[in-house]
């Protein structure tokens, strides 16, 4: 048995847990159970996920809860099917050993998800979860997870992720938050509010009282940090703030900025647009020493920078060829190169963490599409389109992507709607992504770290 001991910790009044992982032993490093992701429309998987078993009356009401987390996950990913537990023909309580794998096969139960939860002596919760593969009866993989009793619904989203990861070959994205911007009140007066929850929606929390207008968060790719836009007094400041600890910082006041930075893939620095005498071109900031470089000097408009995942390349929308189109050039602003040709406008590019694709808004003959192509420009694909819709951001895994529509009111009086709204990248599984008001400019946190 090979043992891994990892540790995380959060600070605040987020999640504040510690985390063992003791990896139980595969009985075969082969099995027949997976989930073919290459095609687009594929049919979800079916999958068991039964409640982890307790001797506990309390700790059972956790594992129930956990499952319930995992069973959303999994189903929200459009990938697999959780059954009904109405047709289980076996407890949980008879898991705790070696499956009656026929009693699952004729549910049609492919893969099998089993757990125990355990109350310590200290207090904290021995969580432990198995998956099985149905039809070949073989053991998976398996966890023990140690952890405080309030921190269970970080649990099942680490074990839908490693449920996924086992099952597709892809990391996770379940144990991911969101930040966007929650927008309430009349069009005329608008108040937006910073905003973050889990990527399920659950534990809301605003981040700034709504006093000042807000714009464009985006989270860090190495720490739980996030830059944005705000207006204090009238004047366009960028912000630093760090989620777990609260602290905030400001990185500079840039009159007639338009867009708020995005970090390099190594957190150190940002890339943003600013406008210096009516025209807008692409900077570099290095955040420990504040030094600023200019990237591009044309009398067209340069913004909506983001950085390739290897820190090489960045895209921008620049409207240099006489209208918007999207951009290619060397980090340090060398051989910028157009790579959208397509009808209509095309903005906010955002390179995927895998760094194949890069993801936009078009507008074409008045709908707003979200779409995907590769870093050269070719293999355009529309993903979804209509009224309104804009802002991609991309989950960790380069998976899943979310984005903002806009839906017109349906009766007289009535105000538009602004929400926010994930889809896979083939262009299937898309759903709204349920938060208290409306919603948008989202940005998809990196994994939480352990």
């Amino acid at each position: 048995m090979r043992n891994t001991v990892c540790n995380f910790t959060r600070a605040g009044n987020l999640f504040l847990a510690s985390l063992l992982l003791i990896a139980f032993s595969t009985i075969s490093a082969r099995a027949n159970l997976v989930v073919d992701i290459t095609q687009g429309n594929i049919q979800p998987l079916p999958v068991a996920v039964t409640d982890f078993y307790s001797e506990s009356e309390v700790a059972a009401l956790v594992g129930q809860k956990i499952a319930d987390v995992i069973r959303a996950d999994l189903e929200r990913s459009g990938l697999f099917k959780p059954i009904d537990q109405d047709a289980f023909l076996q407890k949980p309580v008879d898991l705790q050993v070696v499956p009656v794998f026929s009693n699952w096969r004729k549910i049609n139960a492919q893969g099998l998800s089993t757990g125990m939860v355990k109350a310590l002596p200290d207090g904290q919760l021995s969580v432990d979860f198995r998956l099985w593969d149905v039809f070949s009866e073989q053991h998976l993989m398996g966890e023990r997870l140690i952890t405080s009793p309030t921190n269970w619904r970080r649990i099942g989203h680490k074990i839908a992720d490693r449920i996924y990861e086992r099952l597709t070959g892809e990391s996770g994205y379940f144990d991911t938050r969101f930040v966007y911007v929650s927008e309430s009140g009349p069009a005329n007066r608008r108040v937006k509010r910073l905003a973050i929850m889990d990527q399920d929606g659950e534990r809301h929390q605003f981040l700034t009282d709504g006093s000042n207008l807000v714009l464009t968060p985006r989270f860090s790719p190495t720490r739980q940090e996030i830059t944005y836009l705000s207006y204090f007094n009238n004047r366009p400041r960028v912000y630093l703030l760090n989620i777990d600890t609260a602290q905030q910082e400001v990185l500079g006041e840039f009159p007639g900025m338009t867009f708020a930075p995005r970090f390099s893939p190594s957190g150190n620095q940002v890339v943003m647009s600013m406008a210096e005498k009516g025209n807008s071109d692409i900077y570099l900031m290095d955040l420990r020493t504040r030094a600023i470089k200019r990237l591009t000097k044309h009398p067209g408009i340069d913004t909506a920078p983001s950085f390739s995942p290897d820190g090489a390349k960045i895209t921008f929308e620049s409207d240099r060829g006489g209208r918007q189109q999207l951009y290619v050039m060397n980090a340090d602003g060398t051989n910028p190169r157009r790579i959208s040709f397509g009808r209509g406008n095309y903005g906010t590019p955002v390179w995927s963490p895998r760094g194949d694709l890069i993801a936009f808004t078009k507008l074409t003959g008045g709908q707003f599409s979200i779409g995907v192509m590769r870093t050269d420009g070719s293999q355009e694909r529309i993903l979804t389109e209509g009224f309104h819709n804009e802002g991609p951001s991309w989950a960790p895994n380069g998976r899943v992507l979310i984005f903002f529509r806009q839906i017109l009111a349906k009766r007289k009086g009535e105000e538009d709607k602004v929400r926010l709204w994930s889809i896979d990248l083939t262009g299937y599984n898309e759903r709204e992504v349920i938060s208290p008001r409306d919603g948008s400019d989202p940005a998809w946190s990196p994994l939480i770290p352990e």
